[in-house]
């Protein structure tokens, strides 16, 4: 039975100035795992707004011209 993934490293609140880019990072026990990013119930897509990185067990999201209502 295969063991179930674990948040190494939690999420870390970030502040970020209106308009720059904002980068959250996770680190989860296994490699490339899936991962949904989600704000409330919308899961987040890769767009112009959001980018999505996943090497190995590093997951990252960026939130590029962050205004406040990405909060």
């Amino acid at each position: 039975q295969a063991l179930p993934v674990l948040f190494k490293h939690w999420l870390k609140n970030e502040e970020v100035e209106e308009g720059r880019t904002a980068m959250l990072q996770c680190e989860l026990t296994k490699p490339n795992a899936p991962v949904e990013w989600r704000k409330g119930d919308t899961v987040l897509q890769t767009s112009d707004k959001y980018e999505i990185r996943q090497e190995g067990t590093l997951v990252e999201l960026f939130i590029y011209d962050a205004e406040a209502q990405d909060a």
